[in-house]
């Protein structure tokens, strides 16, 4: 069976080349996020990440720009955001100096032509993408952050690709950006947002993908000490803790655990350095006494 012409504009050309792609970026990619990735590209379509904080999903996006040699546009959600900084505003400085500047005085039908034109246009992150020629990856970073409001602002985006300005009309997309939407699950999202994406969830990494990961990003470490570190983090996962070692914090430890010269790890060289892994008081004790259990 012949397979079908990939899409103009298209950047990977199967699921092996999507991981080879991810690796060469420092991203450790399992079948699951390759294959997500692979069609993403393939359907256009946004993929909305979601997952426990510290598991790779902002990092994915950017892996993803980096190995299609794509322009990063970054949208950082947070609680209040809305349109003017989300989609675009106007330059109301620069509108109030054209107008203040204006000796001739036209009638206000053509000085609000001039004035709502493209000059004075500030082009936020959603809109920067849709404008972009150049091959983009988006990045809508913690939208569950948002109020149901201003993720609304996202629907026509996701939906046609396109935003609408009242003074200028519809702005559509010469290239298609691709879209990665993360959350970390602080509440739910509209069915109308899910609906228009595909869907991956990335947790923590299995034991043989986080050692992977932990020898790909920190130079010099043994192999030994990577699979302690793993195996370690994976057994404090485990534990009702407040704040669970995300793959950020294994990897700031495995390089703590480098620098001061070890390898290999014992439960006493844990307990000394659970303060760079875990980042609450009773965490650290709850794990200290855990890891004096199993040395006993």
């Amino acid at each position: 069976m012949t397979a079908p012409t990939p899409p103009e504009g298209s950047v990977f050309r199967s699921i092996p080349d999507v991981r080879e792609g991810l690796g060469r970026a420092g991203y450790i990619a399992d079948e699951r996020i390759a294959g997500v990735v692979y069609l993403a590209d393939r359907l256009r379509k946004p993929v909305l990440v979601e997952g426990p904080a510290g598991t790779g999903k902002t990092q994915l996006a950017k892996s993803v720009a980096e190995t299609a040699g794509s322009r990063l546009i970054r949208l950082q959600c947070y609680e209040g955001l809305d349109e003017a900084k989300a989609l675009y505003e106007w330059n109301y400085r620069k509108q109030l100096l054209r107008i203040q500047a204006e000796q001739s005085a036209p009638s206000w039908r053509e000085l609000e032509a001039d004035i709502f034109s493209e000059d004075f246009l500030l082009s936020r992150p959603l809109l920067e993408a849709i404008r972009s020629e150049e091959p983009t990856v988006l990045l809508v970073d913690e939208i569950d952050r948002v109020e149901l409001e201003t993720e609304a602002l996202l629907l026509e985006v996701l939906s046609e690709y396109q935003v609408s300005i009242p003074e200028l009309g519809t702005v559509r997309a010469t290239r298609v950006p691709m879209v990665f939407l993360t959350s970390n699950n602080t509440r739910e999202l509209s069915e109308a947002l899910k609906r228009r994406c595909l869907y991956l969830h990335v947790d923590y990494p299995e034991l043989e993908r986080e050692r992977e990961i932990v020898l790909r990003r920190v130079p010099g470490i043994q192999e030994e000490l990577a699979d302690q570190v793993a195996r370690i983090v994976r057994s404090l996962r485990s534990l009702e803790l407040r704040k669970p070692p995300s793959v950020a914090e294994t990897l700031d430890w495995a390089r703590t655990l480098v620098i001061l010269g070890m390898e290999s790890i014992d439960a006493a060289g844990a307990r000394d350095t659970l303060h760079v892994l875990l980042k609450y008081r009773q965490d650290i004790d709850r794990a200290a006494k855990e890891l004096l259990a199993a040395d006993a």
